[in-house]
C-alpha cells in the first residue's frame, strides 16, 4: 500500500509500505481523510521531536522510519478475533493514543499522561497517512451517518481543545483570550462558545487567520505587531482575561498571556514547544497566576462527535484544502508554511477520493 513514511526533519517519503496484518483484539479500518497537525509540522520543520529516533517506543517497539498521520477517519474493513463493539462496514474516526496501562497514571485512568505515552501515527506501527491501517478496538469511535468522513478527521484536533477547556477554570460568562490562531486555536475558539466564554479576544499577526477567528466565534481580533494585547484586553474586560490560552508555542505569545490575563486568573499552555521559553516569574507571583498545561486528551472523542452531530461544533469550517497523499509534501507540509490562507488540509490515499 501507499503511505507517507518520516525518515528526517523535511525528509517525508511517498513510498509503498507493507499492508498491515489484523490481530486478535484490532481493527482494521480504510482510511479516508487524514489531517496534518501542528504536531506533524514540527516534526516535519524541526523533528524528531517525539517520533523514536534513537531507541525503539517503549510500547509500540518501533523506531523511525514511521508512517505519519494520526488525526484519521475511515471505514472498518476487517475485525480481529475478540472484538464485539466494532463490525464490518462502521464508520469510525481514531483515538490515536497508545498507553502503557500499568504506570501510576494509567491506573488513575488519567491514560493521556501515561509514562510511556505514543501516538499512533507518530510512534510506530502505522499511521493515517496510508492507505491501511490497524488500531485497537478501545482505540476506535463510531460517528453517525450525518457526520462525514471529513468532519470525522477533526475529531481528534477538536478534542484538543475541548480538552483544554474542560481542564481550564473557565465558567460561563468569562472573558478569554486565544492566542495563536492554528487549528487548533480556532477550535478552542468554537469550544470556548460551546462553553458559555461571553467575550473571546483571537490574536495572531496573520489577517487571514483573525478573519477566520471572527467567522468561528471571536468577538474580537486583534494583530499583536500593531495593538497592544493588554491594553485592548483591559478596555474591553475591565480587568483582564479570566482565562488564556496559548495555543502558539513562542515566547512573545506567553509573554503577553501572562500580561494580560487578571489577578488569579489562568493561562492555559496547549502549544508544544521547539524551544523553551523565558517568563515573567514575578509577574506569576504577584498577579497569583495559575499555569497550566495540557496534553491530548482523556474520554472526550464521544462528547466532541455529539457536539459535531447536533451542529454545536462546526469543524468542518476548519478546512482549507484536501489533496491526495502524493502531493502531501508540497501540497501539505508546505503550502500550510507557505500560506497562512491555510487552516487544515486533510490528505487521502484512496483513488477517485
Amino acid at each position: 500500500m501507499k503511505a507517507a513514511v518520516w525518515y528526517a526533519a523535511k525528509d517525508i517519503r511517498v513510498e509503498e509500505a507493507k499492508e498491515p496484518v489484523i490481530e486478535a483484539g484490532s481493527v482494521k479500518i480504510r482510511v479516508e481523510w487524514c489531517g496534518i497537525c501542528g504536531s506533524d509540522m514540527h516534526e516535519y520543520l524541526a523533528g524528531p521531536i517525539t517520533i523514536p529516533v534513537d531507541q525503539p517506543h517503549p510500547i509500540s517497539g518501533a523506531i523511525a522510519p514511521v508512517i505519519m498521520g494520526h488525526e484519521f477517519s475511515g471505514q472498518v474493513v476487517e475485525v480481529g478475533e475478540g472484538v464485539q463493539r466494532i463490525k464490518v462496514g462502521d464508520r469510525v474516526c481514531v483515538e490515536p493514543i497508545i498507553n502503557c496501562g500499568t504506570c501510576d497514571s494509567c491506573r488513575k485512568g488519567l491514560y493521556n499522561l501515561c509514562e510511556k505515552l505514543g501516538l499512533h501515527g507518530m510512534s510506530g506501527n502505522g499511521g493515517g497517512f496510508s492507505e491501511m491501517t490497524v488500531v485497537k478496538e478501545h482505540m476506535v469511535h463510531k460517528i453517525p451517518d450525518h457526520v462525514s468522513y471529513e468532519q470525522g478527521a477533526l475529531v481528534e484536533p477538536v478534542a484538543v481543545a475541548l480538552h483544554a477547556v474542560r481542564q481550564s477554570k473557565l465558567k460561563s460568562g468569562d472573558n478569554c483570550v486565544v492566542f495563536g490562531l492554528g487549528p487548533i486555536g480556532l477550535a478552542v475558539i468554537q469550544c470556548l462558545k460551546a462553553s458559555g466564554a461571553t467575550k473571546v479576544v483571537a490574536v495572531d499577526i496573520a489577517p487571514e487567520r483573525r478573519e477566520k477567528a471572527l467567522s468561528l466565534g471571536a468577538t474580537h481580533a486583534v494583530d499583536p505587531l500593531k495593538e497592544n494585547v493588554t491594553e485592548v484586553v483591559r478596555e474591553l474586560t475591565g480587568k483582564g482575561a479570566d482565562v488564556c490560552f496559548e495555543v502558539a508555542g513562542v515566547e512573545p505569545t506567553l509573554a503577553s498571556a501572562v500580561d494580560c490575563v487578571k489577578q488569579n486568573g489562568q493561562v492555559m499552555i496547549v502549544s508544544l514547544w521547539e524551544k523553551n521559553p523565558s517568563i515573567a516569574m514575578n509577574s506569576l507571583v504577584f498577579k497569583e497566576i495559575d499555569i497550566k498545561g495540557t496534553i491530548c486528551y482523556r474520554d472526550i472523542f464521544p462528547a466532541v462527535i455529539e457536539m459535531m452531530a447536533d451542529g454545536r461544533l462546526q469543524s468542518e469550517k476548519l478546512i482549507t484544502n484536501k489533496i491526495k497523499l502524493d502531493d502531501i509534501t508540497e501540497n501539505g507540509f508546505e503550502a500550510i508554511l507557505k500560506n497562512k490562507n491555510e487552516i487544515k488540509i486533510l490528505v487521502t490515499a484512496q483513488a477517485g477520493e
